[in-house]
């Protein structure tokens, strides 16, 4: 064998070890654990190939084959071999040229069976890693706000398979001054949520401070900068709800334009404005738009998991569809509009919406909505 292998053995592509029965076999097995291929004869003192078969096929392993060596016409035996787990056999007198064939068909296998473990502990990698994600996602969520009487507002978010970095949050920064946040980060997986939950973190520190909504992004925006990594950015809707003077200051850094429900049936679509993301430039400043926000106005902020949701057409949901779904569902609606409430109703008249238009079409971004209500 060492002889007719010597090139393959000379390259480094063959190594062979030698035993003289089974049990030999098995602790040379032990022995060396990278061991692929077992070329075994039937016939053996101490163990026969036929039980050395049974023993290799107790241990399970998937990148082990045997190559069972037996007499021509011994059909019993080769029949009983390759029940008991053989991958193949070659007949005595042997043929080197029918064996290098064997052998080079036997390695092929592993090859075939090594790419199949590493794309499934791929899987399993990407599965812990969506988990983890999705962990993180769940536990930044924000809790109902106590003892809030003038404002309602509920978000929802439902994760797309690859998770991304959607978030929302809501917070008092006094007694008269509530902010919100909506927000999108470039990129899936892990890194994604960390990036989201660093986002969220420092947009509600520096919120809580009572900074106007330019300053809070501009510092922000200066934070991300200089500890960003992998050129990621998230793209926010930041505003800051004035209770004393009914008006919504705001800053929109790249993110979807909200809708504003009127109260008296009329709805504003939030004009684009040429703020940039954040994360990537370092020293931009940030631009405040304000507008007036009395009783019983509703402003709808989105992710683009909503409008660029897509059903088995390959279609997209798209902005204006949302627009209608607001007018006809959702203004329309006295029901939803003046309960108490109507931020969680708005949400899951949405969120149900584009679940009904995409139908079982698996969607590749999160689908996130936030509401707030002056009451």
């Amino acid at each position: 064998i060492n002889q007719k292998f010597r090139r393959q053995i000379r390259n480094d592509q063959y190594e062979f070890h030698f035993a003289f029965n089974g049990l030999e076999a098995l602790a040379k097995l032990i022995e060396v654990p990278d061991i692929g291929v077992i070329l075994s004869d039937i016939n053996m003192p101490e163990m026969d190939g036929l039980t050395l078969l049974s023993k290799v096929r107790e241990l399970k392993n998937p990148l082990l084959k045997t190559v069972i060596c037996s007499a021509y016409g011994d059909m019993d035996n080769i029949r009983t071999a390759m029940n008991r787990g053989a991958f193949d056999f070659v007949t005595k007198p042997v043929d080197f040229n029918d064996l290098e064939i064997t052998l080079e068909k036997t390695i092929g296998e592993l090859n075939i069976v090594r790419e199949g473990l590493a794309y499934h502990d791929k899987l399993l990698s990407i599965e812990h890693d969506l988990m983890v994600a999705r962990e993180i996602q769940r536990a930044i969520m924000p809790k109902a706000i106590p003892g809030l009487e003038w404002a309602d507002i509920d978000g929802s978010m439902e994760a797309a398979r690859q998770i991304g970095g959607d978030f929302y949050d809501y917070f008092m920064m006094d007694d008269h001054r509530l902010g919100f946040v909506i927000g999108d980060v470039s990129g899936k997986g892990i890194p994604a949520a960390i990036f989201m939950a660093v986002s969220r973190t420092l947009i509600r520190a520096t919120g809580l401070k009572g900074m106007s909504p330019r300053d809070c992004m501009n510092y922000v925006n200066h934070l991300l900068c200089t500890e960003s990594v992998n050129s990621m950015f998230v793209t926010v809707f930041y505003g800051m709800l004035d209770l004393e003077t009914d008006t919504l200051h705001y800053v929109n850094a790249g993110h979807n334009p909200p809708v504003l429900l009127r109260h008296d049936g009329s709805t504003e679509v939030f004009p684009v404005t040429d703020n940039i993301v954040l994360g990537v430039y370092d020293g931009y400043s940030f631009k405040t738009n304000s507008i007036p926000f009395h009783k019983d106005d509703t402003l709808v902020m989105y992710t683009d998991g909503v409008t660029e949701a897509f059903n088995q057409k390959q279609e997209e949901y798209g902005f204006e569809t949302l627009h209608t779904l607001l007018k006809e569902k959702v203004l329309g609606n006295k029901e939803v509009m003046d309960g108490k409430d109507a931020p969680a109703r708005i949400c899951r008249i949405i969120a149900g919406d584009v679940a009904r238009f995409a139908g079982d079409e698996e969607q590749s971004d999160d689908i996130t909505i936030l509401v707030v209500k002056r009451n």
